[in-house]
């Protein structure tokens, strides 16, 4: 052999002695296993994900662009050696957004429709599935408004073995207390929103049905963006007068149609004739086949007063206190404040601090829901002065847009996470920190520490 081929020889002895070298001595580092906050040396940390939104057609689902990111996320939580549990803090899957003229399980059943959703979405259900039976790592499941309607048996079907948290008499609504830590509370938080809470004897001819409001605006929602139109082409809400504003019923039903207008002319603006039957149900209890204008409220012909063919019996207070003790709601709010809150969202975050915080026998000191999307770490005191925390775990879902050809660069959108980790320097105290997947690595927006 001569020089120039000793000499290329040894070259390519070295690229891949260095190769190896490199890649057993600079492994990929978990970055759960390396929080600063953190000594890193046992199975103590919290992560909470919510809204995720794993739709059952990806041709219309809320989620799509994020679902890789979804999974390599979730591999790391998997591969892990600090993560403790995971928890699904509700909206996992998604029966509400679907285009209104579509019949949700398609002749099938709900167990067909989990499927369905569970192949559609088939990366990331390994990935949870490999986490739960691992073993290693605790999964909670706590249910969402969009996934309201699953039974705890369809959700086995997606996510076998997984720990569910649901209330022990109102299976759509859970409460998670983390092991060994009664002081944090994790919830979806739709119990409280007038617009998303359970709403059962709420529509005459499907008395069985829990479906709420918020159910026909994802409907419509859903439609808005496979069907879209301009502010200026979309339809018009009819006009609606309150002619007596001393009848607090009333002045109750005009602020829920001051919202659906708002709703349908500035937020999910649709071109379709309103009176035409397009919202195919087959769920829930529902069979009927709706039209918008069933949704909004209108004047009666007969006297003026404000009526509505769906949800028409919902608009006293006494009518909304039941509707939250149904709910498990403790710490009952004003009607109209609740209606105004559905839009405007800081009235949700803030029935962290109603419902558990100021509540004298409650304990609880960190509480996240997510549903808003809106994510976010606040502090409250609670009624014997000690600090808490609030937080929103915010969403994984795309960024919408009606334009087809956006560029959205969807790899920076959303993705949001939450983590709840000792600290340690002082063994008494939790970190509660909010963080995106932003192009695939841990970003921390913000983060508080609390006493226990």
């Amino acid at each position: 052999m001569n020089r120039k081929a000793l000499f290329l020889l040894w070259i390519a002895t070295l690229l891949v002695f260095t190769s190896c070298k490199t890649n057993s001595e600079d492994p990929k580092i978990n970055p759960f296993d390396t929080m600063s906050v953190s000594n890193n040396s046992e199975r103590d940390k919290i992560v909470i994900i919510s809204d995720l939104h794993l739709g059952n057609d990806l041709s219309y689902s809320e989620n799509v662009h994020h679902l890789h990111r979804l999974e390599q996320f979730l591999i790391e939580v998997r591969t892990s050696s600090t993560v403790k549990e995971l928890v699904l803090g509700g909206d996992v899957l998604d029966e509400w957004y679907i285009p209104t003229r579509s019949d949700t399980y398609g002749g099938g059943t709900q167990a067909d429709f989990v499927r369905k959703s569970v192949a559609a979405n088939q990366g990331v259900f390994n990935t949870l599935n490999g986490i739960i039976s691992d073993g290693k790592i605790k999964v909670t499941y706590v249910p969402g408004n969009h996934d309201m309607g699953f039974t705890p048996e369809s959700i086995e079907i997606a996510l076998p073995g997984v720990n569910q948290a649901r209330d022990d008499n109102k299976f759509p609504v859970g409460t998670y207390h983390p092991e060994g830590f009664p002081e944090i509370a994790i919830e979806h938080g739709h119990r409280y929103d007038f617009f998303c809470s359970m709403t059962p004897n709420a529509i005459e001819d499907a008395q069985e049905s829990i479906l709420t409001p918020g159910y026909f605006f994802a409907r419509i929602a859903a439609n808005s963006f496979t069907d879209p139109t301009t502010p200026e082409e979309a339809t018009k809400v009819h006009n609606v007068v309150l002619n007596d504003s001393t009848n607090p019923e009333q002045k109750s039903k005009h602020n829920y149609y001051s919202l659906w207008k708002y709703i349908m002319e500035e937020v999910i603006y649709v071109k379709d004739d309103f009176n035409e039957p397009i919202i195919t149900t087959n769920i829930g209890g529902l069979t009927k086949t709706y039209a918008i204008s069933d949704i909004i409220p209108m004047n009666s012909e007969t006297d003026g007063s404000i009526q509505m063919k769906l949800y028409n019996n919902l608009f006293t207070q006494a009518s909304w206190d039941e509707r939250q003790v149904y709910n498990n709601v403790r710490a009952l709010s004003d009607i109209n404040t609740a209606m105004a809150g559905s839009l405007k969202t800081q009235f949700i975050d803030e029935r962290s601090d109603a419902q558990f915080f100021q509540d004298p026998d409650s304990d609880v000191r960190i509480v996240v829901f997510g549903h808003t999307h809106i994510p976010m770490i606040k502090t409250y005191l609670n009624h014997k002065g000690q600090q808490c925390i609030y937080a929103n775990s915010g969403s994984w879902e795309d960024k919408k847009s009606r334009d087809k050809n956006s560029n959205i660069d969807q790899d920076q959108e959303n993705m949001d996470f939450i983590t709840i980790v000792p600290v340690k320097s002082d063994t008494k105290k939790l970190q509660v920190a909010l963080h995106q997947y932003h192009k695939g690595q841990h970003i921390l927006k913000d983060s508080k520490e609390v006493e226990l």
